[in-house]
């Protein structure tokens, strides 16, 4: 795997569309969002060609990647395979009126991309914000707001990123993606998987109410039904203004292909009839880079890495590509040394990583949890709830198996090795179980306190995901509250843990400490939602600790 620090460097600015040409599965204007100016505002009367927003990903020193999708006609949507080849231009500008425009090219993108468009920019300046846009024949598209990396050599005093992850379109708004777009404190927004789902429509939504349907409304399994899916969240406004206001750097989890994802199938994948599971992941890989603002120099994974000065590395996994299938409840399997969760080659590149990294912090994006938890002290009545959040048999649980918990041997490789070289603050940031934990990480969590742990995790909840209240219909924050206090006795290593609330996290670093601030969104049903702080959670630097911070960062 490339690191992004070691790809070409290249003084001139580049384009290209992502075609298929371009990717290696190659077979055959919200009103509300900041920084944004309305389409096509240069030919009264023109066809919508920018439906789909703008976007910028994976922000480097002297470069981001742009991305945009056009409707060159009316029946040229979404995966429908129609429209005409259509040249597309950019151009990236010091200032929102584009008076000082410091880079543009064109690219020209088909039906064989969906129409969608990434252009590469580099020869820009670090720790910089820039707008863009995009132009089809006079038609401007909105203006994106953007911004670049630190120079790797340079002490920046911190670099701030908004967290999310696990977003259900059918289980309400995307608020929390309204509430981050509206800030201009934040470096770039970290995406932990989940970004779409593939359910049908009333699929997985525990309330039994469906806020609003999926498009189409059918289980998701070929290219052109990932296409329509994605296409049909980048017209949700909060997520448009989202994407135009922040870079967004972003892995996969499952149910960007199915439910329970690994390496050869998923839970919520039947050969007999669903089809091949190679054809079906392949083609939810290509569209989601196809739609996504992800490198395609990290095209077939979302391992990656970026460097954000000497504060912080960033090491991004791809936890569903390489791992085995997930163990049985009580199988004896989930200690099986044979069985991985990363892949042999991913584990070495992120050992490796680690510990040549000469940064002040570590940061490791993990789509599913890496700490220990034990479950069965949980009470009966919730375990059957716990067990349908996290896609397990419901007769009872003790561990989570589709979490590093179930690959217990990677896991013990990898924590033994930042504690046997010395490798500190070491985070992981963690998405996937639609709940809020700020935890410490032992390398044994069974003598834990009496060895120190080697790293520390803030997990995100849901953006709208069910939560363990709408599985029991209950108010927030009542019963499952005794499950918590049964989790934090039986796992001493967890420092907070919240089951309900909807939200998303500010993550703040700096030289002396990594904050994580978590805020819940009011309601998930309302397109209105307000946002609060619940709580804030930080580790100094040298400790491997998790303390409560009593104010959030400014």
């Amino acid at each position: 795997m490339t690191d992004h620090d070691q790809i070409t460097r290249r003084t001139a600015v580049t384009a290209a569309a992502a075609s298929a040409a371009l990717l290696p599965f190659a077979s055959a204007s919200p009103a509300h969002a900041t920084g944004a100016r309305a389409a096509d505002r240069t030919r009264t009367g023109a066809p919508q060609v920018f439906q789909h927003g703008v976007a910028s990903g994976d922000p480097l020193p002297d470069g981001v990647l742009l991305w945009t999708r056009v409707t060159p006609e009316p029946g040229a949507v979404p995966g429908s395979g129609l429209g005409r080849d259509t040249p597309v231009g950019w151009e990236v500008a010091a200032d929102q009126d584009f008076g000082s425009v410091v880079a543009r090219g064109t690219a020209t993108t088909t039906a064989a991309a969906d129409h969608t468009v990434k252009a590469d920019v580099r020869g820009l300046a670090p720790a910089t914000t820039y707008y863009y846009r995009f132009s089809v024949e006079g038609t401007h598209s909105p203006v994106g707001r953007t911004r670049t990396a630190p120079a790797h050599d340079t002490k920046a005093p911190n670099v701030r990123f908004g967290v999310v992850s696990c977003a259900n379109w059918e289980a309400g708004y995307f608020s929390a993606y309204r509430h981050l777009a509206a800030r201009r404190d934040l470096d770039a927004v970290l995406h932990l998987g989940d970004y779409i789902y593939e359910y049908a429509t009333g699929g997985f939504p525990a309330s039994g109410k469906v806020v609003r349907q999926h498009s189409p409304k059918h289980e998701i399994i070929t290219l052109a039904d990932y296409r329509t899916r994605h296409g049909a969240h980048k017209t949700d406004p909060d997520l448009k203004a989202l994407h135009a206001a922040h870079p967004v750097i972003a892995i996969w989890d499952d149910h960007e292909f199915a439910d329970n994802a690994w390496s050869g199938g998923a839970v919520n994948h039947t050969p007999g009839t669903e089809g091949d599971w190679a054809e079906r992941m392949a083609a939810a890989k290509r569209a989601y880079f196809e739609w996504m603002p992800v490198r395609t120099s990290t095209a077939g994974t979302t391992y990656r890495r970026l460097r954000f000065g000497k504060l912080a590395d960033l090491h991004l996994l791809d936890l569903r590509s390489f791992r085995d299938q997930q163990a049985g409840v009580g199988s004896g399997k989930v200690d099986d040394p044979d069985r991985t969760i990363t892949g042999r080659a991913q584990l070495d590149w992120l050992k490796a990583g680690l510990e040549r990294s000469d940064t002040a912090w570590r940061l490791v994006g993990t789509s599913v949890m890496i700490s220990q938890v034990a479950f069965g002290s949980v009470p009966a009545h919730l375990l059957a709830p716990l067990a349908e959040l996290l896609g397990l048999p419901k007769e009872g649980l003790a561990v989570n198996t589709d979490q590093w918990d179930g690959y217990t041997d990677d896991r013990r490789e990898l924590l033994t090795h930042l504690r046997d070289r010395g490798i500190g603050n070491t985070v992981f940031l963690t998405g996937d179980i639609h709940m809020a934990w700020a935890n410490e990480v032992p390398v044994k969590a069974a003598t834990y306190p009496g060895a120190p742990p080697v790293a520390t995790e803030f997990v995100v909840t849901s953006v709208t995901s069910d939560n363990v209240d709408d599985f029991l219909h209950v108010a927030p924050h009542t019963v499952s509250l005794v499950g918590v206090a049964a989790i934090r006795a039986a796992n001493r290593h967890v420092k907070w843990l919240d089951m309900d609330s909807h939200g998303y996290g500010v993550l703040d670093v700096t030289a002396e400490r990594t904050q994580m601030d978590y805020f819940t969104v009011s309601d998930r049903a309302d397109p209105h939602a307000t946002t609060a702080l619940a709580r804030s959670y930080r580790t100094l630097s040298g400790t491997q600790r998790v303390e409560r911070a009593r104010q959030p960062v400014r």
